[in-house]
């Protein structure tokens, strides 16, 4: 778990939720562009799994154990369910559903550097 790769997930996390908060606004459904920033921060959630759990099988493990691989992979599901939700709505909400999960990863990667770094600490 690095700072640094936190930091992109939320960066293409907070222009997923900017996204989807302006095609709610326009009154549009999601697009390919949604579901492009999605995979690209799903790509980021999958990377930062692996790099956890290679730290883990070399034994560097947090402190709450449990809580850590359950915020790990609750993450990398939300970009998902969010996104076959979104392409399912039918109204112009689809962009709110997507917003939603992008906000919900944002504050799991920090919570998951949190309970990374609390062992550290």
């Amino acid at each position: 778990m690095t700072a640094f790769l936190v930091g992109a997930i939320t960066a293409v996390a907070v222009l997923l939720a900017v996204l989807g908060v302006a095609s709610t606004l326009a009154r549009r459904r999601i697009g390919l562009l949604h579901l492009g920033v999605a995979g690209v921060l799903e790509v980021l959630l999958l990377v930062q799994a692996a790099v956890a759990g290679i730290a883990m099988l070399g034994g560097d493990t947090p402190a709450d154990t449990a809580t850590f691989l359950g915020y790990l992979g609750g993450i990398v599901l939300v970009p998902v369910a969010g996104g076959l939700w979104a392409r399912s709505e039918q109204t112009r909400w689809a962009g709110t559903v997507m917003a939603v999960a992008a906000a919900v990863v944002g504050v799991m990667a920090w919570r998951l550097l949190q309970l990374w770094e609390a062992a550290r600490a």
